[in-house]
């Protein structure tokens, strides 16, 4: 039962998340596209509206149907690994950040799919950032309390799970 639960959190989490991505971008789309950058610390954050036709910091620009293709293979990945997640409480931040990696990255290949584009709108003017959306915020911040996690919060042996076909291949040719 704890696993069925556990994957229905997963799907309705992915869900509202992916509904406030798309949400955020319509929002942009209406209210940024076509308008001067709208300061919200002035010289420091600001909403800017481009449209991406690459990847992560523009990079890969014009691969969309690649960048759809291995997105598709991330993800089938990811959902592989989630499976592998043991069902108990202390699993929970690891089962968050695969459902802000997937949320994000689902995020970002519907705006390549629709539009041949990702729409980005935040940008901190401060430090010269690439813009980037609320999809490319739920895979950074994901990422980063992943390592934190693993490297601070769990024993080894409690993920290896995420490693198992690797330990597989490793046993093997300790065997040898």
């Amino acid at each position: 039962m704890n696993r069925i639960k556990n994957w229905i959190f997963f799907l309705c989490g992915i869900g509202l998340m992916i509904f406030l991505d798309q949400l955020t971008k319509m929002i942009a789309v209406t209210k940024l596209k076509g308008q001067k950058p709208v300061p919200l610390i002035p010289g420091v954050f600001e909403f800017s509206y481009t449209e991406n036709h690459g990847a992560a910091f523009s990079s890969f620009q014009g691969k969309g149907l690649a960048l759809v293709c291995v997105t598709v293979l991330v993800l089938v990945f990811i959902l592989y690994k989630y499976a592998a997640i043991p069902s108990d409480r202390r699993m929970l931040p690891i089962r968050i950040c695969f459902a802000m990696i997937v949320a994000g990255a689902i995020g970002n290949m519907i705006d390549r799919i629709a539009n041949r584009y990702v729409v980005d709108f935040l940008y901190f003017k401060l430090i010269n950032f690439p813009v980037f959306n609320v999809a490319d915020c739920y895979v950074c911040i994901a990422v980063f309390l992943f390592a934190i996690f693993a490297f601070f919060f769990y024993k080894e042996e409690e993920i290896d799970f995420l490693f198992h076909l690797k330990n597989q291949v490793a046993q093997k040719e300790d065997n040898k």
